[in-house]
């Protein structure tokens, strides 16, 4: 990845969490909350696993 990908994904790693804590304190609206939190359950399972989520979700063809 780029520095920018990067950069990308570390500020929606900090904004994730603050949307969402922002959410459940009704300081901005839940819609965001929910994405915010969706994120941050998006990034945490990359962590763990190692993997891009998009290759955690994705299935794979069988050989044909």
């Amino acid at each position: 990845m780029t520095d920018y990908h990067d950069t990308l994904k570390n500020t929606i790693d900090v904004l994730a969490p603050l949307a969402a804590i922002g959410s459940f304190l009704e300081v901005i609206s839940p819609v965001f909350g929910l994405i915010g939190a969706v994120l941050a359950v998006m990034r945490i399972a990359e962590m763990v696993t190692g993997k891009d989520f998009v290759d955690l979700i994705r299935k794979k063809k069988d050989a044909e």
